[in-house]
């Protein structure tokens, strides 16, 4: 027998339901009848809603719409390195970084060392489902006429699109800015480098290039960088 308990998702077991009553007219009075259930989900104790419960599930109600109407919304003032907020339910960001030091883990068959290394200055833009990374040959912010170029790393599609893996991407609909550009850069980092999709992201060979740069402060080579034939302006909508 094998145990496969770690693959269930969480179990949620009925504890109540309500039925609401009308009568045949067009008459719009209503009656709401509320229900305790049993161990076996069978609806016991039936009585009319009361003040109380009315409170308490309209309150559970307006907890969730607040979560949503919450998403992408700053903490305080708007991050510097935030360029476009589309703040609806199925909204995205697009935000830069500079050059710096990142902690990189590689899969073993690519036989390059986890460890810190410099990676370029990058433009991000993601959904709550969707990630799309591309260098920068500058830490300037960038504007509508900055030239693209291809992520120097593994797990990326020649389009910019990152290929998640076995990643459980969950970003949380209460999620503000910050702790949205947070989640998609540790997702990103923390993830595990494994290959190449289709297309050689740089002038040289990269494999190569992440082990010369791993565990040193050598900054990365920006001359190797390819450009795409996209600039910020083609991103936005």
């Amino acid at each position: 027998m094998k145990d496969i308990t770690h693959h269930f998702g969480t179990l949620y077991h009925p504890i109540s339901a309500l039925v609401i009553y009308k009568t045949r007219d067009d008459d719009k009075d209503v009656y709401v009848e509320y229900f305790d259930m049993d161990k076996d989900g069978n609806p016991i104790n039936a009585h009319p809603l009361s003040e109380k419960e009315a409170k308490i599930l309209a309150k559970s109600l307006n907890t969730e719409r607040e979560k949503s109407n919450a998403f992408l919304k700053p903490e305080s003032i708007l991050p510097t390195n935030v360029l476009y907020i589309n703040p609806t339910e199925k909204g995205s960001v697009i935000w830069y970084t500079k050059a710096k030091k990142a902690k990189l883990f590689f899969t073993e068959s690519l036989e390059i060392p986890n460890g810190t290394a410099y990676v370029p200055a990058m433009l991000w833009m993601a959904s709550k489902q969707h990630l799309t990374v591309f260098a920068l040959t500058s830490d300037k912010r960038p504007t509508e006429k900055t030239v693209l170029y291809h992520s120097p790393f593994f797990n990326v599609y020649e389009n910019g699109s990152v290929c998640m893996g076995t990643v459980n991407v969950d970003i949380k609909n209460s999620a503000s800015v910050e702790e949205f550009i947070r989640a998609w850069e540790n997702y990103f980092f923390y993830s595990r480098f494994s290959h190449l999709n289709n297309h050689n992201p740089i002038n040289g060979n990269c494999v190569n290039i992440w082990k010369e740069l791993i565990d040193t402060d050598k900054p990365f080579p920006k001359e190797i960088l390819k450009k795409t034939n996209k600039t910020l302006k083609n991103l936005l909508p």
